[in-house]
Protein backbone atom coordinates (compact mmCIF):
# COMPACT_ATOMS: atom_id res chain seq x y z
CA UNK A 1 0.00 0.00 0.00
CA UNK A 2 1.65 3.79 -1.09
CA UNK A 3 0.34 7.05 0.22
CA UNK A 4 0.81 10.65 -0.72
CA UNK A 5 4.97 11.31 1.26
CA UNK A 6 4.12 14.43 3.40
CA UNK A 7 7.54 16.06 2.21
CA UNK A 8 9.42 15.96 -0.78
CA UNK A 9 6.74 14.04 -3.30
CA UNK A 10 6.30 10.80 -4.07
CA UNK A 11 4.80 8.19 -2.51
CA UNK A 12 5.39 6.45 0.85
CA UNK A 13 5.40 2.68 0.57
CA UNK A 14 3.96 0.93 3.60
CA UNK A 15 6.56 -1.81 4.43
CA UNK A 16 5.19 -5.73 5.82
CA UNK A 17 7.67 -4.69 8.71
CA UNK A 18 5.76 -2.23 9.52
CA UNK A 19 7.84 0.69 8.58
CA UNK A 20 7.54 3.13 5.70
CA UNK A 21 9.69 3.90 2.82
CA UNK A 22 9.39 6.92 0.19
CA UNK A 23 9.52 5.30 -3.06
CA UNK A 24 11.51 8.36 -4.14
CA UNK A 25 14.44 7.13 -2.01
CA UNK A 26 15.04 3.96 -3.90
CA UNK A 27 17.03 3.90 -7.72
CA UNK A 28 17.17 1.47 -9.95
CA UNK A 29 20.89 0.52 -8.64
CA UNK A 30 19.73 -0.55 -5.30
CA UNK A 31 18.60 -4.60 -4.87
CA UNK A 32 18.09 -3.67 -0.74
CA UNK A 33 18.51 -1.54 2.18
CA UNK A 34 18.60 -1.49 5.67
CA UNK A 35 15.69 -0.68 7.23
CA UNK A 36 14.87 1.00 10.26
CA UNK A 37 13.35 -2.07 11.69
CA UNK A 38 16.87 -3.49 11.55
CA UNK A 39 16.55 -6.10 9.01
CA UNK A 40 17.77 -5.62 5.50
CA UNK A 41 14.27 -5.51 2.82
CA UNK A 42 14.82 -6.37 -1.07
CA UNK A 43 13.97 -4.46 -3.54
CA UNK A 44 12.70 -5.22 -7.02
CA UNK A 45 11.83 -2.99 -9.86
CA UNK A 46 10.23 -3.97 -13.22
CA UNK A 47 13.04 -2.40 -15.03
CA UNK A 48 15.34 -5.20 -13.20
CA UNK A 49 16.03 -8.37 -15.69
CA UNK A 50 14.63 -11.54 -14.76
CA UNK A 51 17.99 -12.62 -15.63
CA UNK A 52 18.92 -10.47 -11.59
CA UNK A 53 17.61 -14.32 -9.99
CA UNK A 54 18.00 -16.74 -13.22
CA UNK A 55 20.31 -17.68 -15.99
CA UNK A 56 19.93 -15.96 -19.26
CA UNK A 57 18.83 -19.76 -20.93
CA UNK A 58 16.41 -20.47 -18.34
CA UNK A 59 14.63 -16.72 -19.41
CA UNK A 60 14.72 -17.76 -22.72
CA UNK A 61 13.02 -20.85 -22.21
CA UNK A 62 10.08 -19.48 -19.59
CA UNK A 63 9.30 -15.99 -22.14
CA UNK A 64 8.93 -19.38 -25.05
CA UNK A 65 6.92 -21.67 -22.66
CA UNK A 66 4.96 -19.21 -20.62
CA UNK A 67 2.20 -17.47 -22.49
CA UNK A 68 1.17 -13.88 -21.06
CA UNK A 69 -2.35 -12.46 -21.01
CA UNK A 70 -1.26 -8.59 -20.60
CA UNK A 71 -0.43 -6.26 -23.24
CA UNK A 72 1.45 -3.79 -20.52
CA UNK A 73 3.77 -6.92 -19.87
CA UNK A 74 3.56 -9.38 -23.02
CA UNK A 75 6.80 -10.86 -21.96
CA UNK A 76 7.62 -12.88 -19.22
CA UNK A 77 10.02 -11.22 -16.88
CA UNK A 78 10.34 -9.61 -13.55
CA UNK A 79 7.13 -8.47 -13.41
CA UNK A 80 5.37 -11.98 -13.53
CA UNK A 81 8.77 -13.81 -11.01
CA UNK A 82 7.45 -11.21 -8.62
CA UNK A 83 3.77 -11.84 -9.40
CA UNK A 84 4.65 -15.28 -8.29
CA UNK A 85 6.08 -14.61 -4.94
CA UNK A 86 3.55 -12.29 -4.51
CA UNK A 87 0.66 -14.50 -4.51
CA UNK A 88 2.69 -17.41 -2.51
CA UNK A 89 3.77 -14.82 0.07
CA UNK A 90 1.38 -11.61 0.22
CA UNK A 91 2.00 -10.20 3.80
CA UNK A 92 5.51 -10.30 3.11
CA UNK A 93 5.41 -7.90 -0.36
CA UNK A 94 4.59 -4.57 -0.45
CA UNK A 95 4.46 -2.97 -4.30
CA UNK A 96 3.26 0.27 -5.78
CA UNK A 97 2.22 1.65 -9.44
CA UNK A 98 4.99 4.31 -9.81
CA UNK A 99 4.26 4.27 -13.10
CA UNK A 100 2.87 8.05 -13.08
CA UNK A 101 6.40 9.13 -10.80
CA UNK A 102 8.89 10.05 -13.40
CA UNK A 103 11.10 10.65 -10.40
CA UNK A 104 11.45 6.89 -9.79
CA UNK A 105 12.47 5.44 -13.21
CA UNK A 106 10.40 2.24 -12.71
CA UNK A 107 6.92 1.73 -12.96
CA UNK A 108 6.72 -0.58 -10.40
CA UNK A 109 8.72 -1.33 -7.02
CA UNK A 110 8.51 -4.32 -4.58
CA UNK A 111 10.12 -4.43 -1.43
CA UNK A 112 10.14 -7.49 0.61
CA UNK A 113 10.40 -8.55 3.87
CA UNK A 114 13.45 -11.12 2.91
CA UNK A 115 16.95 -9.50 2.21
CA UNK A 116 18.15 -9.72 -1.53
CA UNK A 117 19.47 -13.35 -1.01
CA UNK A 118 16.36 -15.01 0.78
CA UNK A 119 14.21 -13.52 -1.80
CA UNK A 120 16.51 -14.88 -4.48
CA UNK A 121 16.03 -18.13 -3.36
CA UNK A 122 12.40 -18.12 -2.92
CA UNK A 123 12.26 -17.16 -6.67
CA UNK A 124 14.28 -19.98 -7.83
CA UNK A 125 12.59 -22.46 -5.41
CA UNK A 126 9.06 -21.68 -6.69
CA UNK A 127 10.46 -21.48 -10.39
CA UNK A 128 11.54 -24.91 -9.66
CA UNK A 129 7.95 -25.77 -8.05
CA UNK A 130 6.52 -24.35 -11.64
CA UNK A 131 9.16 -26.28 -13.83
CA UNK A 132 7.85 -29.47 -12.15
CA UNK A 133 4.38 -28.84 -12.28
CA UNK A 134 4.76 -28.29 -15.84
CA UNK A 135 6.91 -31.29 -16.34
CA UNK A 136 4.49 -33.48 -14.22
CA UNK A 137 1.96 -33.05 -16.97
CA UNK A 138 4.29 -33.86 -19.79
CA UNK A 139 3.06 -37.40 -21.76
CA UNK A 140 6.22 -38.65 -21.19
CA UNK A 141 7.32 -40.82 -18.23
CA UNK A 142 10.86 -40.22 -18.70
CA UNK A 143 10.82 -36.77 -19.04
CA UNK A 144 9.34 -36.40 -15.66
CA UNK A 145 11.26 -39.04 -13.60
CA UNK A 146 14.48 -37.43 -15.35
CA UNK A 147 13.66 -33.89 -13.83
CA UNK A 148 12.60 -35.43 -10.57
CA UNK A 149 16.09 -36.88 -10.18
CA UNK A 150 17.87 -33.88 -11.61
CA UNK A 151 15.89 -31.93 -8.86
CA UNK A 152 17.66 -34.62 -5.91
CA UNK A 153 20.57 -33.10 -6.67
CA UNK A 154 20.24 -29.51 -7.24
CA UNK A 155 20.88 -27.05 -4.46
CA UNK A 156 18.85 -23.72 -4.38
CA UNK A 157 21.18 -21.85 -1.51
CA UNK A 158 24.19 -23.24 -3.61
CA UNK A 159 22.82 -22.48 -7.13
CA UNK A 160 22.00 -18.64 -5.43
CA UNK A 161 25.51 -18.39 -4.04
CA UNK A 162 27.65 -19.60 -7.14
CA UNK A 163 24.92 -17.41 -9.28
CA UNK A 164 25.41 -14.53 -7.05
CA UNK A 165 29.12 -14.52 -7.03
CA UNK A 166 29.32 -14.89 -10.56
CA UNK A 167 26.81 -11.97 -11.26
CA UNK A 168 28.42 -10.01 -8.67
CA UNK A 169 24.90 -9.48 -7.15
CA UNK A 170 26.70 -8.98 -3.49
CA UNK A 171 29.16 -6.25 -4.14
CA UNK A 172 28.69 -3.20 -2.38
CA UNK A 173 27.09 -0.93 -4.93
CA UNK A 174 23.46 -2.63 -4.27
CA UNK A 175 22.72 -1.44 -0.67
CA UNK A 176 21.28 1.58 0.66
CA UNK A 177 21.09 3.01 4.19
Amino acid sequence: MTRPQPSGGGETLDLPCGEAKGVRSLDLGMREFECGCGERHAVVMDAHPAERFLPDFLVSVLREAVETTSEEMPEFGTAHLMGIVLEEFPEQVASADVSDDGDVGAGIVWVTDFDSRRLHEVVVELVVELMEHAVSHADDESAVSEFERQMLDFDVSEFVAEYRAERDLDGDDVYAQ
